[in-house]
């Protein structure tokens, strides 16, 4: 991981360590992508406060929104994750 990159690591993991935001990611990760209204069913909280953490990931680069007609469509955003997953093996493995 380079020095340049600790403060995109740093937003995609504080992100990704909030529980309703795992939630949301693997609710998109199943069904996506999904509307405000797909992804508050269940949830117990308000669409405002789904779009909150929605916006967070968003932040992040964890996933991606778009218009279809007059919603707004939620999905996930792998090329992030994937990022963090390299970002993790740097820190676990030492460099030869």
């Amino acid at each position: 991981m380079l020095n340049s990159d600790i403060g995109t690591a740093a937003r995609v993991f504080t992100a990704l360590g909030d529980e309703t935001r795992l939630r949301l990611l693997m609710r998109l990760r199943e069904g996506g992508p999904l509307s405000i209204a797909e992804l508050s069913e269940k949830q117990p909280m308000t669409r405002q406060a789904v779009t909150k953490h929605l916006h967070v990931l968003l932040k992040a680069g964890l996933v991606r929104a778009s218009k279809q007609g007059r919603q707004q469509v939620w999905e996930m955003a792998p090329e992030k994750m994937k990022q963090a997953r390299r970002w993790l093996k740097a820190l676990v493995e030492k460099p030869e």
